[in-house]
């Protein structure tokens, strides 16, 4: 996968087909518009992402708004998905001010050579966000590409949309979240150090921590899988910041895998959330935060047997 990034002036000289959106977590949405992507990679087109970076709302709220899924996460999305081209337009004021119309001729039919642009039916881009399914319709035939445009999928009688995973993973449910994207929710990184705690509990946990790019669900402990160098774990998951050894604001994802026994620091992990089990807590001890952290464990033993 060919990624272009940091740079506006570029121009791709394979035709296209294109998939426009902000794709903040790849639900089962997101997941109809890449299969008629990849319909058109068979009918010998490439296939190209068109985002933007950073994301509109955070360059208008001048701070990182947390997503379903890093920058990084993203890329490692795209690229297992064999998407040809990944296209992170520099969002800035020159960019939130391009008219709608020329977003289509500029970006997409110049820059990217898109033949077929493919897109949900709430798109939205250029100037105030007043491009839309219409406008694209429209200038289909003007301009010689083909526009397919995906219904929104159904939960019930709800749109499945990355605002929607958002508000359930706020709530820490995690399967509800699963049902949405199609796929566990997931926090990745690469172990670090911590105080070892854990090891001489005889519990060794492995610590990531999160970027501030990352959303994540409530404090607390969460049954999990865990994959490493394409291996799957079981395991427990505590989210937070660690309030009875005092470990300050830093968030971190502390697991201990079962039945496991190996060094994993350096390591990339990928910790799939699958159920909340109970809040973070203080405890008044080590030894009663054992007690507890060991309770857990046989908790999730039942919860993977079952």
């Amino acid at each position: 996968m060919q990624i272009i990034e940091q740079t506006t002036e570029f121009h791709i000289e394979e035709p296209t087909a294109i998939a426009i959106g902000k794709f903040d977590g790849i639900h089962r949405g997101h997941k109809e518009i890449f299969s008629n992507l990849f319909q058109a990679k068979k009918e010998g087109l490439k296939t190209a992402v068109f985002t933007f970076d950073p994301s509109p709302e955070s360059f208008f709220c001048k701070k990182q708004i947390p997503e379903l899924t890093t920058r990084e996460e993203k890329r490692k999305l795209f690229e297992n998905m064999q998407i040809d081209y990944l296209v992170e337009y520099p969002f800035a004021q020159a960019t939130a001010d391009v008219l709608p119309r020329d977003y289509v001729t500029d970006f997409l039919l110049h820059k990217m050579n898109g033949k077929r642009i493919v897109a949900g039916t709430d798109v939205s881009f250029g100037k105030g966000g007043k491009g839309d399914a219409s406008l694209l319709r429209a200038m289909e035939k003007e301009y010689h590409f083909q526009l397919v445009i995906i219904d929104k999928i159904l939960r019930g009688q709800k749109e499945i949309s990355s605002s929607y995973v958002r508000e359930e993973v706020a709530k820490g449910n995690m399967e509800l979240v699963e049902e949405l994207l199609g796929t566990p929710y997931f926090i990745s990184g690469i172990v670090e150090e911590g105080k070892k705690l854990g090891r001489t509990l005889g519990i060794p946990t492995a610590n990531i921590y999160p970027s501030s790019e990352k959303l994540l669900p409530p404090n607390g402990v969460y049954f999990c899988n865990v994959l490493c160098d394409g291996v799957k774990y079981h395991g427990v998951t505590n989210i937070g910041c660690r309030p009875t050894v005092q470990d300050g604001n830093r968030m971190s994802v502390e697991t201990y895998l079962l039945d496991f026994d190996d060094d994993l620091y350096g390591r990339e992990l990928l910790v799939e959330l699958l159920h909340f089990s109970r809040k973070e807590e203080r405890f008044e001890s080590v030894r009663e935060l054992s007690l507890y952290i060991k309770n857990d464990i046989c908790l999730a033993r039942d919860f993977f047997e079952k």
